[in-house]
């Protein structure tokens, strides 16, 4: 059995480049992309919720619920990687107890509070250094990463995410299946996608 809060750290420095516009604001439901997000993490009730910003800060935190704690990555171009390290640095600075951390992105509305507490509970079962989930041929984030391994994540550089680690723990890992987790928000396509497949009145427009 594994103890301690899991501290989730939600990623959300991009530049929004290929979509034109910070995906983090886009209207989503009654709040934003990333406000929902970060509702859905708060929800869990798994342990403190740090939201990365870097571009678009401003516009990022307008729809972010006051429990969020607000992380500056003041070297967001870099790359994820520098915003992993800061979220682990506040993180770890900030709740010394914590035993895992919880990766999100900002731009996977399929993200529940029930997906987070399994992929915990899964940790806390047998103490897997990673769970992550699979979709499509691929494995990714939300993925947690028990204490052990924040050193690896922190050392990581560029526009490298956490994939790396998590394939090379893949044979200690525990592997959630999460399909819709496929469906982010990386291009204008990919938005219409979200607010076609959105229940009716999840999905807003800028009005």
């Amino acid at each position: 059995m594994s103890g301690g809060p899991v501290g989730v750290i939600v990623l959300a420095a991009g530049a929004s480049r290929r979509l034109g516009r910070p995906k983090q604001a886009l209207p989503y439901g009654d709040s934003t992309l990333l406000g929902h997000v970060a509702r859905e993490a708060l929800a869990a009730g798994l342990g403190p919720v740090l939201v990365v910003v870097g571009a678009h800060a401003e516009e990022a935190q307008r729809g972010l619920p006051p429990e969020a704690h607000i992380v500056p990555n003041p070297g967001w171009e870099e790359g994820m990687a520098s915003s992993l390290r800061v979220g682990l640095q506040a993180l770890a600075y900030g709740w010394p107890e914590a035993g895992a951390a919880l990766v999100l992105a900002c731009d996977q509305p399929a993200v529940s509070a029930a997906l987070l507490r399994r992929m915990a509970s899964l940790w806390r079962e047998d103490g897997a250094p990673v769970v992550a989930c699979t979709y499509g041929d691929t494995v990714g984030v939300p993925a947690l990463f028990a204490r052990e391994l924040w050193p690896e994540l922190m050392a990581l550089s560029g526009d490298r995410g956490a994939k790396g680690v998590v394939l090379r723990q893949r044979q200690r890992a525990r592997l959630v299946p999460f399909p819709e987790g496929a469906l982010d928000v990386d291009t204008p396509e990919d938005w219409e996608r979200v607010t076609a497949r959105a229940p009716e009145g999840n999905a807003g427009d800028d009005a």
